[in-house]
């Protein structure tokens, strides 16, 4: 996985680091979940094609928080209850003020 692979993603995706930073393998949690999070299709597929979906249900079940679309999304596209998501079980009990 080089990191030449991950110029294929949408370029919003990464607006606040610089390309040549990121680590397939280094910043694989932080590649998928900005991908659930501000992805199109196109996006998905390819980190489905990089990770495989055993992998990116395997980190999405490690994060601490994820929206409510993106987690239900990652759910049904792997056929994974949400009950395994870390995220889901945990989720604060007063939600933010603000919903933009």
């Amino acid at each position: 996985m080089a990191a030449h692979d991950l110029h294929n993603l949408s370029k919003h995706l990464f607006w606040d680091v610089k390309d040549e930073n990121l680590d397939a393998d280094g910043n694989k949690a932080f590649i998928i979940k900005r991908v659930l999070e501000y992805g199109n299709k196109k996006d998905w597929q390819f980190i489905v094609n990089l990770y495989g979906l055993e992998e990116i249900v395997k980190e999405v079940k490690r994060f601490k928080d994820l929206d409510p679309k993106s987690l239900s999304f990652v759910s049904v596209m792997t056929d994974t209850p949400l009950q395994e998501f870390r995220c889901y079980t945990t989720r604060q009990s007063h939600p933010e003020h603000w919903n933009f």
